[in-house]
Parts: structure tokens; C-alpha cells; sequence
């Protein structure tokens, strides 16, 4: 077809923003340093004296370096075969708690 209307290479493509299946060096190093963040700050709220719900349920949490890998890049999942998928497939991975799982995954 020729003309203002053809087709284009992104059209016929599929999905634009194709997620990998693993998670890159780069990537995880980066999910590595997010966590010890939020391990840094829970330890300040903590060491300041204040006393909430939120920061009880926060020091249950396991640290950074107690998580195994296996609970650091994957998550469970029920539909998925093995009932793990990787943490960066879920919607807003960045900016959740993910840390626990359900017993026995």
C-alpha cells in the first residue's frame, strides 16, 4: 500500500513497550539499592522515637540483605507456571511493598 496511509515498521510490531522475562544486571542492582533505601528510612523513623501502626508493620518487613534472591526479583503469582513471575511484570513494582510472600513460596 502506498501512499500517506502505509503501514510503518512500529505499526506492524505489536506491543511498543515489550517487557524482557529477566531482569537485566542494571535492573536489579538498581531493585537492590531501592530496598536498602527503604531499609535506611524505616531505621531513621525508628531511631527518631515515633511510635504508628504503619512503622510496626514496617519493622516485621525482612531487610535487604535477610531476603533471599529468589523474594527480591520475583514475586508470587497463582496464574503464573511455578507461581513466581518477575517482580518487574507487576504494575508499579517501583513504588510497592513486595517484600513477603504467601508460606511455603
Amino acid at each position: 500500500m502506498l501512499g500517506a496511509f502505509r503501514p510503518t515498521n512500529v505499526n506492524l510490531g505489536g506491543l511498543l513497550w515489550k517487557t524482557p522475562w529477566r531482569l537485566s544486571t542494571t535492573r536489579k542492582a538498581n531493585q537492590r539499592a531501592r530496598l536498602k533505601k527503604v531499609d535506611a528510612v524505616i531505621e531513621a523513623v525508628r531511631a527518631s522515637g515515633v511510635q504508628c501502626a504503619a512503622l510496626e508493620r514496617a519493622l516485621e518487613l525482612p531487610k535487604e540483605h535477610e531476603m533471599p534472591a529468589r523474594d527480591k526479583y520475583t514475586i508470587f503469582s497463582a496464574n503464573s507456571r511455578g507461581y513466581r513471575k518477575g517482580i518487574h511484570k507487576v504494575p508499579k513494582w517501583t513504588r510497592l511493598t513486595l517484600r513477603t510472600n504467601p508460606k511455603g513460596f
